[in-house]
């Protein structure tokens, strides 16, 4: 029997969490995987679940469409695929230790800190999420986290830069600290927030205490420093040059989500071209290792042709969607099939749209330049905010698309029915 799906916990294999569609797990792979090993993986969701996949914004892997019978079947499926999942809290580590650019493999890092978190046993919000960060250009400074860990190279050596509750812009630094004291400092952290309540988050600590509580457990271990200079975004998409002289070709998938079938073939031609293994990424990506340098722009045609998104200005980037109506309970409208068709009228330079099936705003929490929000009225629209605002008007479904494009070129002063 799986266990019952914790209000407000993440959705894990033994806790699926009923939607619209069935019931959905999330798990997140702790290495990369065997070509043959995600396309067993894919196969599996086909089979257990609706065939729906999908990668979220920290590079989890997300699988739709399951039954109280075939969860269970599913998470052996994953087992039997020795495809280690992480468990407990989430701690995100940049995808590629093999970076010709990174100060640091955050790998060993993030096993040897998910042990300690485990043996601790402190009582924690479900949310609480660690980001480690082992300085290589795929960065993690676009992720939020409660605790963030940011290697940096210093002509001492390689140091840990730690803030609190934010992504990297928002963060509150602590300091540098030496990496072999990185486990038990994480620790004291995470124990200051834990002593707060088990809902507490870093932010909570923040609000009421300051910065002073996580001082004072790590004085003496942290050296204050002020924020790491900010850096270019990091984009998965394009090709990134491995130590060993290979092609690590970052994909993502068109809103998030593909159906299995899509994946066995992608997975079946990046071996094809000599892509040795497979791993998830932040930002909804994939990243196929391994490839070699002269086979890689044809991969990325041929993974194009599949339907992946292969160009950093591809249009289906400018929008991002949840899954919507009828796959989410909670939507009112289909919002990736809305997308799919406004995707086919914007440009690489239109602005960010965002379309929600309900109020809840799960898939870009944040604000866009335009958002569209599922209601009983149809289509509400809000300029410059999140899903969370109060819609200025409404439009029906069918018009949605035409509205858009409206806004798109004529601005604020578009004219509203």
């Amino acid at each position: 029997m799986n266990a019952p799906h914790r209000r407000g916990a993440c959705p894990g294999l033994s806790a699926p969490m009923p939607t619209g569609d069935g019931l959905l797990v999330r798990f997140s792979p702790l290495e990369s995987m065997s070509l043959a090993a995600f396309a067993g993986l894919c196969t599996a969701a086909r089979k257990h679940g609706n065939g729906t996949m999908e990668i979220s914004a920290r590079g989890n892997l997300q699988v739709r469409g399951l039954t109280p019978r075939s969860a269970p079947l599913f998470a052996h499926a994953v087992n039997t695929f020795e495809i280690a999942a992480a468990q407990g809290v989430s701690i995100t580590v940049d995808p590629l230790a093999d970076d010709a650019e990174r100060v640091i493999d955050a790998s060993q890092l993030g096993v040897d800190l998910r042990t300690a978190i485990a043996q601790a046993g402190r009582a924690l919000a479900p949310k609480i999420s660690v980001v480690l960060d082992g300085g290589s250009h795929l960065h993690l400074d676009a992720l939020s986290a409660d605790v963030r860990l940011c290697a940096a190279a210093m002509p001492q050596g390689p140091r840990l830069h730690a803030s609190i509750a934010g992504d990297a812009a928002s963060a509150t630094p602590l300091g540098f600290l030496a990496t072999d004291a990185a486990v038990e400092i994480v620790l004291r952290l995470l124990g200051v927030i834990a002593s707060q309540g088990r809902e507490a988050r870093a932010a909570d600590v923040l609000r009421k205490h300051g910065i002073a509580p996580f001082r004072c457990v790590v004085e003496g271990l942290v050296e204050p420093a002020p924020a790491l200079p900010a850096r270019a975004p990091a984009e998965v998409i394009g090709r990134h040059p491995l130590r060993d002289g290979s092609i690590a070709l970052g994909v993502t998938l068109a809103f998030g989500h593909a159906h299995a079938d899509e994946l066995i073939a992608l997975a079946g031609v990046a071996a094809e071209h000599g892509a040795r293994a497979l791993r998830l990424a932040p930002g909804r990506g994939l990243l196929l290792l391994g490839v070699p340098r002269a086979k890689a722009a044809a991969l990325a045609d041929a993974a194009e042709r599949r339907g992946l998104i292969t160009r950093p200005d591809d249009p289906r980037r400018r929008i991002v969607a949840c899954p919507g109506k009828p796959a989410c309970a909670s939507g009112l409208i289909g919002a990736r099939a809305l997308a799919h068709q406004l995707a086919r009228q914007l440009t690489p330079s239109h602005d960010l749209v965002h379309i929600s099936g309900c109020g809840k705003g799960c898939a870009h929490p944040g604000t866009a330049a335009l958002t569209v929000i599922g209601t009983e009225n149809g289509c509400g629209i809000v300029r410059h905010g999140s899903a969370r605002a109060t819609p200025e008007f409404y439009v029906d479904p069918g018009r949605l698309v035409a509205e858009v494009m409206r806004f798109g070129t004529a601005g604020d002063e578009a004219v509203h029915a």
